[in-house]
């Protein structure tokens, strides 16, 4: 077995491989279809050129030498479309399309014809040709099909954005350029020219090469799975070597118990085949549903950002011709404009307590764009609660008599220690629980309080506190406002602290709430390292909220 016969074995093998894999993944793609035409050229130029060298009949050399000719023009025109197919699949035109076809069958008929090759001498090692006027046309055609792909995949690499088909484009080019310059120069330049066939014997190891370049550049491009390729491959090399161990085998019987061995891991194969494909596929499914899901949430906190600015900006906007109103209309009602009637004063009144809502609404939506953006500021000092909670029903003590309601105020007989915090910020977030006990009250009262406590407690994610579990920050002082209005279902509690949520009964009572203050008063306390919570026994049986802070001293020194 001679070198020559190797190279060639190897060329068949390698174009075998590939066409398998061409057939069972890429057989319907334009670009596929291109790549075994190709293939087919390769060979057939391959299996022809070793064969026409050996010694036959003249008639049988002649015709081997033609059929080099014509699957040589089979290539190269398959060369130039695949080149205009891959990867985008689009193809030529059908204008362009005709045309090359066209050209493709003229080679073919001239490469079959007398025209080219009119004789052939057999010197012992290699077979010369007497060449006719045919040469010219195949020479051009051959060139134009080349220098068109070459001109092709460049064009594609310059254009392409996308980096990593960019580097495909460049693997095509250096290993398609190559393998073409060196085909052209051995099998048409030198055998043409200088009447030099000697070289041309090597011709098989360039399509080993060139099959070899177009599966690393499938696989790079992601066209075939590297994991399903590879079980395909030891599968059909295990199916190949069982086969000749059949046909191999020195009796009836072993051939029988061969033969069964064979079908079974044939059988086996293809599951295993099925069961990689399926694995990849599910995978790429993943991937896809895990990028779709990425670009949502990114397009979702696009949407979200855009949202907290335009609120930020339009309650920034609305500020100042409210904060206007209300200080005229305040004004009017002290009489620095003078005295108004009890009809007007009345109206008058009603519009103060709009301004004074509509104040309230844009601190609240300002104070969830300063939350969720990161810029709710807080200024800690050491300040006393129980002087807090005195200001408080100070100011909400003629609300609850308008309303028939007792307020009242339970304060330790041992003063409180002063705690750091924001004084501003936990006023508001109590007066907000206060506000609202006042106004979902119906009869009864309101209670506020203030304790301190050697131990914090832990709040989950829906508002409950954890049983036995402690805060590490230490001493605590809580404050609870309680009272005995609607009450509050406990399968409500985990959406109160949430955006824009309010109870069911609510709106019933009270038609002014945005559902933004307990969102922010959470906010609040996080801050401070505390917990702010409700409790409720159910409807109607009234409410607790509640707020700890830790004492000064004990933060950060979670307990061991």
């Amino acid at each position: 077995m001679d070198t020559q016969f190797l190279v060639v074995l190897s060329s068949i093998a390698a174009n075998f491989i590939l066409v398998v894999l061409i057939l069972l993944h890429l057989r319907h793609s334009l670009s596929g279809n291109y790549l075994l035409l190709i293939i087919f050229g390769l060979s057939g130029w391959a299996i022809s050129n070793y064969y026409s060298n050996l010694d036959f009949p003249y008639i049988f050399l002649l015709w081997l030498n033609r059929l080099i000719f014509i699957t040589t023009s089979i290539a190269a025109w398959g060369f130039a479309c695949f080149a205009d197919a891959f990867p985008d699949e689009k193809g030529l035109n059908r204008k362009r399309s005709i045309m090359m076809l066209v050209a493709l069958l003229t080679a073919v008929i001239i490469s079959a014809s007398p025209y080219l090759a009119k004789n052939v001498f057999s010197n012992g090692a290699v077979t010369d040709i007497n060449f006719g006027w045919g040469i010219v046309y195949y020479g051009i055609f051959i060139l134009t099909c080349l220098v068109y792909t070459i001109g092709k995949i460049i064009r594609k690499f310059f254009v392409e954005k996308n980096q990593d088909t960019r580097e495909l484009f460049k693997l095509l080019t250096y290993g398609v350029g190559i393998f073409l310059f060196l085909a052209i120069i051995t099998n048409l330049i030198l055998p043409v020219f200088f009447n030099q066939f000697e070289i041309s014997v090597i011709t098989p190891a360039y399509t080993t090469a060139f099959s070899f370049i177009i599966f690393t550049a499938i696989l790079k491009h992601k066209f075939l799975d590297i994991k399903v390729v590879a079980t395909e491959l030891l599968t059909f090399s295990i199916w190949i070597f069982l086969l000749i161990q059949t046909m191999l085998s020195s009796n009836v019987s072993m051939g029988i118990v061969n033969g069964i061995i064979f079908v079974l891991v044939i059988i086996f194969g293809i599951y295993l085949i099925r069961s990689v494909k399926l694995e990849v596929e599910r995978k790429e499914e993943l991937q896809i549903m895990a990028d779709r899901l990425a670009s949502a949430n990114d397009q979702l906190r696009k949407l979200d950002n855009a949202k907290t600015e335009f609120i930020s900006v339009a309650s920034h906007q609305l500020r100042t011709p409210i904060t206007a109103i209300k200080g005229f209309t305040s004004l009017i009602l002290e009489g620095a404009y003078g005295e108004i009637g009890g009809g007007v004063r009345k109206a008058v009144e009603k519009v103060y307590v709009s301004t004074e809502r509509l104040v309230n609404l844009i601190e609240d939506l300002l104070n969830v764009s300063r939350i969720e953006s990161g810029r709710l500021s807080f200024n800690f000092e050491k300040s006393s609660v129980e002087k807090l909670l005195k200001e408080l029903r100070d100011n909400f003590v003629l609300v609850a008599k308008n309303k028939k309601l007792n307020l009242t105020l339970k304060l330790p007989k041992k003063p409180l220690p002063e705690i750091t915090m924001d004084y501003q910020k936990v006023r508001e977030l109590t007066s907000n629980f206060i506000d609202n006990a006042l106004k979902y009250t119906e009869k009864g009262g309101v209670t506020v309080s203030a304790e301190l406590r050697n131990e914090g407690v832990v709040v989950d994610d829906k508002g409950f506190v954890i049983p036995g579990r402690k805060s590490p920050f230490g001493k605590v002082i809580r404050i609870i406002v309680s009272d005995t209005g609607i009450g509050i279902p406990k399968e409500e509690i985990p959406y109160l602290f949430r955006k824009f949520s309010r109870g069911k009964d609510i709106s019933r009572l009270h038609v002014g709430g945005t559902g933004l203050g307990l969102y922010v008063g959470k906010a609040i306390a996080d801050a401070h390292h505390g917990q702010t919570w409700v409790e409720s026994d159910g409807a109607g049986k009234g409410s607790r909220f509640m707020i700890e802070i830790p004492v000064e001293g004990e933060l950060g020194e979670a307990k061991k």
